[in-house]
């Protein structure tokens, strides 16, 4: 018995301090560095500008390429690059364009540009959702299985912590300079994902990429429906969509709701951002650890509630307003709970993926979860302040309707990922 300890610690300890889980970090901070400018940065900086949060919500839509990836995925598996290799190659593409297009921001102004903006906005989420598709086939090829839980919970958390940039400090900086100085600057972070591409190496593999667009197209979904039944394939893709969809619909405007509840910029990006980067740390090195105890199925019933229940603190926080311990309380739990949601999700996916159609099945299947993300923000902006055919329902019942709508996931968990039955690796 205390042979077989030891040897569980010695394959935690080895699990955890090596090369490959900090490639997983910088990758996800390079990958979570865009989203966050989308997501956090330009709705605090329309808001500022005296831009309606129903106008906010819908760019949302900015997030559209990331839900629909899958479609160019296979032109990535397919044709490689003539300089750093396939998913190399695609990696460093993919983010110059988006320190251009990041930038470019600097040159605009909402009351005159809203238009522009939300074309740009595309074109940011366009080359993001790129340069995701080339990471995370990347981090599937580079992690063994055993990994995968632990791999994917700090490249969750990293991705998170890239948010701290646009949500953290540029929100503080906006209060100190100019929006067109605070835009060039946070485009420049995006040079950590440059040189860590730079410094990396091509993953080594025997499977070859597909040799025709036609192969590149047809074959990861023939094999995806195929591996069991049409039947479990729908359940698996529904699990997907809807295992986050509650935690999505709740933080799609959160940093216009910090600033209605009555909460400075300097605040937002100081108290809830250092708080929520330690409880995201201590809770995703926890959670790592954990998915290498309780195995990828029975993380997602542990972390899926603790996510459910953590929307019910941004509820709290509308009824007590611009309390700024309450706030950390709200973000830290917020974070602890969607990150291992992320982490176990990601897990997840990465686990029913073929190796031999990493990127496009990795960018259909992490779509889905990324789907809601686009029209939430619409649906969000009408709910809370209403239209002219019905009145706002405020944010505290939102977020109420956001925690029933992470209970369908959680449902699906019986067909998709049974508690005493482990995912098993294809």
């Amino acid at each position: 018995m205390t042979d077989e300890i030891v040897k569980k610690k010695v394959s935690i300890k080895e699990a955890i301090l090596n090369k490959r889980m900090l490639i997983c970090i910088f990758n996800g901070f390079a990958s979570g560095l865009p989203l966050y400018f989308l997501a956090q940065l330009i709705p605090a900086w329309l808001r500022t500008e005296g831009v309606d949060l129903k106008t906010i919500g819908f760019f949302g839509f900015v997030l559209l390429p990331y839900s629909f990836k899958y479609v160019w995925a296979p032109l990535l598996d397919r044709f490689v690059p003539p300089f750093f290799g396939r998913r190399r190659g695609w990696m460093l593409i993919s983010q110059i364009f988006l320190i251009l297009t990041m930038g470019a921001c600097a040159y605009l102004r909402p009351q005159e540009h809203i238009d522009y903006i939300l074309y740009l906005g595309l074109l940011i989420g366009f080359f993001s959702a790129t340069q995701d598709i080339v990471l995370d086939a990347y981090r599937r090829e580079l992690l063994p299985d055993s990994e995968l839980g632990i791999g994917n919970s700090f490249y969750a958390n990293a991705y998170r912590v890239a948010g701290f940039v646009p949500g953290g400090l540029g929100l503080i900086m906006a209060d100190y300079m100019s929006w067109n100085s605070v835009f060039l600057i946070i485009s420049l972070f995006m040079f950590v994902g440059i040189i860590h591409t730079l410094m990396i190496d091509e993953i080594e593999t025997e499977i070859a990429p597909p040799t025709t667009l036609k192969e590149a197209v047809v074959g990861p979904f023939v094999e995806f429906f195929k591996r069991d039944t049409v039947k479990h394939g729908i359940l698996v893709l529904a699990f997907i969509f809807f295992y986050k969809f509650g935690d999505v619909m709740a933080t799609t405007l959160i940093t216009p709701f910090y600033l209605d509840v009555g909460f400075t910029k300097t605040v937002i990006g100081t108290v809830a951002k250092v708080v929520g980067l330690w409880s995201m740390i201590i809770g995703g090195f926890a959670g790592g650890i954990l998915m290498i105890k309780l195995g990828i199925n029975k993380s997602l019933w542990v972390f899926g509630v603790v996510q459910m229940l953590s929307i019910l603190g941004f509820a709290v926080l509308s009824e007590v307003g611009p309390n700024v311990y309450m706030l950390g309380v709200v973000v830290a739990f917020e974070y602890i709970g969607v990150g291992l949601g992320s982490a176990a999700l990601m897990a997840y996916i990465a686990v029913n993926t073929s190796k031999n159609f990493t990127g496009t099945q990795l960018a259909l299947l992490s779509s889905l979860f990324s789907l809601p993300k686009a029209f939430t923000g619409v649906v969000a902006g009408a709910l809370i302040e209403g239209t002219s055919y019905f009145a706002g329902i405020g944010y505290t019942s939102y977020f109420l309707i956001c925690t029933v709508c992470a209970i369908p996931g959680m449902i699906l968990l019986f067909w998709v990922a049974p508690w005493n039955k482990e995912a098993k690796s294809l």
